[in-house]
């Protein structure tokens, strides 16, 4: 048994935790300390104030998410102060072993090893992921997150994509005003302009257009919680037309990556954990033609653990060290 700090690295915020690892698994995961980036300024720092935070040496490993690719001699964060350079954090925070991921790549992680009681039905076979092959992993949020695990005899293997980047394919009428309207602002319309936090306020705008009603709300964190609580119909019709969105790409993906389960994640995911069983995402996800019947036959899940950033972080580390 090894101890590990798990962190996960946003924009906003960086989470830390002390976790164990065992024999490829995650065995434990600590409490979360949440910290605020803007107020320290690095990495190394806000490494140092957790240790204080918690009163004790850290351990001499981790598993370390970030919000953004981990290619390159130096990481930059969207909204983050913090520039990361790989090749000296372990002199910079004092690990002999680290990993560094993607943080969608952490969910994938995530995904791989949490169990079934984090792991909320939403559509499809009410039973567990496959043990076995290819699971698709869709997280809406600031953008479209996407990822698969490729599972093989306990061990596993998580690839980070760019799937959120397919173009949008519109079903309907709505869809196709929705795709004229936004090819106006863009020269390509890709699924992560509506499938994501933001992405709401462009549903909303073309419904509006749609119903000859003047655009009132331009804030998409008003947006979401007027159309989930019900509070105004055209947010609530946004809202409704983005499940359907979601549960289009969601299909798409896992249908060109073979896959035999899907996770949802992200945080927007999680906000419409009770709205999705309820929405048409499920018919949007079987309605590829002749494949539907397949499609009804993959069991779909949302990820509910609390924090599987930094589960999947320390998860990383664990496979990476098995």
């Amino acid at each position: 048994m090894k101890e590990i700090v798990a962190v996960d690295i946003g924009g906003t915020h960086a989470r830390f935790a002390i976790a164990t690892v065992e024999a490829g698994r995650v065995t434990a995961l600590g409490d979360a300390l949440t910290l605020k980036c803007a107020e320290h300024a690095s990495l190394q720092l806000a490494w140092e104030a957790f240790g204080r935070q918690i009163g004790r040496a850290l351990p001499r490993a981790a598993g370390i998410a970030v919000a953004c690719p981990v290619q390159g001699d130096i990481l930059k964060l969207t909204n983050n102060p913090w520039m990361i350079r790989p090749a000296q954090l372990g002199a910079q925070l004092g690990v002999d072993e680290h990993v560094l991921v993607n943080d969608f790549g952490a969910i994938g992680y995530a995904v791989a090893q949490v169990d079934a009681t984090h792991l909320r039905h939403l559509c499809g076979p009410d039973r567990d992921l496959p043990a076995n092959g290819v699971t698709t992993i869709v997280g809406p949020g600031t953008g479209l997150g996407s990822a698969y695990v490729v599972r093989r005899d306990g061990r596993c293997l998580v690839c980070e994509t760019e799937g959120g980047h397919v173009d949008f394919a519109p079903l309907d009428s709505v869809d196709d005003r929705i795709l004229q309207r936004l090819r106006q602002r863009y020269r390509r319309v890709s699924a992560e302009r509506i499938v994501s936090g933001p992405g709401l306020v462009n549903l909303y705008e073309t419904i509006a257009e749609l119903e000859g009603q003047p655009t009132r709300i331009h804030d998409d964190k008003e947006l979401w919680t007027l159309g989930l609580e019900r509070r105004d119909p055209m947010a609530s019709a946004a809202v409704e037309r983005f499940c359907l969105a979601l549960g289009g790409v969601a299909g798409d993906l896992a249908l060109a990556q073979g896959a035999n389960g899907v996770v949802i994640a992200g945080g927007v995911g999680l906000r419409l954990a009770d709205h999705l069983p309820r929405s048409g995402f499920a018919e949007r996800f079987v309605a590829k033609g002749r494949f539907e019947s397949m499609m009804a036959g993959l069991p779909v899940k949302l990820i509910t653990h609390p924090q599987p950033g930094l589960l999947g972080a320390a998860a990383a580390f664990a496979e990476r060290f098995h």
